[in-house]
């Protein structure tokens, strides 16, 4: 059976034809559009997102629709794998801005039904990151010279957050401003409706987690990314710690790592690193201005290498 016959089984629609996007698949039924998306999380994660997604069209705050199949499922395995039928409320791609994610990061706070979907460990999770990296690549990674050439500046990167979040979990303790709150599993410049809203996408961090990774992203699609820093830090009052890791999240380059994944499943082009390589200095660059600005609020520990070059 095909992708479309498939749907039409478990649903009971009658689609006349759907568009493969890699691993996603994408149809209108009815004058609505639908997302057929592959889910790569645990089922007692999946127990939380919808209860989250109850919580929040409770509080009149939307997010995409988790449809259920035939047999009263949301998870539909096809071939082995298990995928998730998406509905998207509104237009796809309205935009939210810093504005809008501290908002709606206030909406939602970590409680112990939600511990599931709780991510904070994060040096331990990018230290065990990076050591299959260096595996992987020296298993599989011969014939990828832009990967080779590179590689070693962004693990260096990689150990600077890892070492910079280890020093400040030995130094504070986290405080009611550090607010363990809504966050998504990544998050784009643009930040569009469809994975904003999407709570296959939901967890909870710090509040800095989204800001952070907006901001890195920006950067590398050519928008002013310091002043989306500049806009954060006058709007929210952050404890000392939290901007510590922020400057941490940072430093960590998953704009790189995330690029390399792809790479190394054949979902991306090595070349698609280059622009990224390119803008290496440029990016010191403006770790130095972030230090700066962050420094106008609290003083934060710095990285000599970063500071100090010329």
């Amino acid at each position: 059976m095909n992708m479309k016959d498939i749907i039409n089984y478990y649903y009971n629609f009658n689609i006349e034809s759907v568009e493969d996007w890699d691993t996603i698949f994408c149809f209108d039924y009815k004058n609505e559009s639908f997302y057929f998306v592959p889910f790569k999380r645990t089922e007692r994660e999946l127990i939380d997102l919808v209860e989250i997604s109850k919580e929040l069209k409770a509080r009149n705050i939307e997010c995409h629709d988790l449809i259920l199949n035939k047999f009263g499922k949301i998870i539909t395995n096809v071939y082995n794998t298990n995928y998730v039928l998406l509905k998207p409320i509104g237009n796809i791609k309205q935009e939210y801005d810093i504005k809008d994610m501290i908002k709606l990061n206030n909406t939602l706070i970590l409680t112990p039904n939600k511990s599931n979907l709780y991510r904070n460990s994060w040096a331990k999770l990018w230290s065990d990151k990076i050591d299959y990296f260096e595996y992987q690549i020296h298993e599989l990674g011969k014939d990828k010279e832009i990967i080779l050439d590179s590689f070693s500046y962004y693990i260096g990167l990689g150990e600077n957050a890892i070492s910079y979040v280890n020093n400040i979990s030995n130094k504070y303790k986290k405080t009611p401003l550090d607010r363990i709150c809504l966050s998504h599993r990544r998050i784009n410049y643009p930040n569009y409706k469809l994975n904003y809203l999407n709570p296959l996408s939901f967890i909870f961090d710090l509040e800095i987690r989204d800001i952070a990774e907006y901001i890195k992203s920006a950067f590398f699609k050519e928008a002013d990314a310091l002043s989306y820093l500049k806009e954060t830090l006058k709007i929210t009052k952050f404890s000392t710690y939290s901007l510590e890791l922020l400057y941490a999240r940072l430093l960590y380059p998953s704009y790189y790592f995330d690029i390399y994944e792809a790479i190394m499943n054949n979902l991306e082009n090595e070349e698609k690193l280059i622009s990224i390589i390119e803008k290496a200095d440029e990016y010191e660059e403006f770790l130095r201005n972030a230090y700066i600005e962050i420094n106008k609020y609290t003083p934060i520990e710095g990285i000599d290498w970063i500071l100090n070059k010329k």
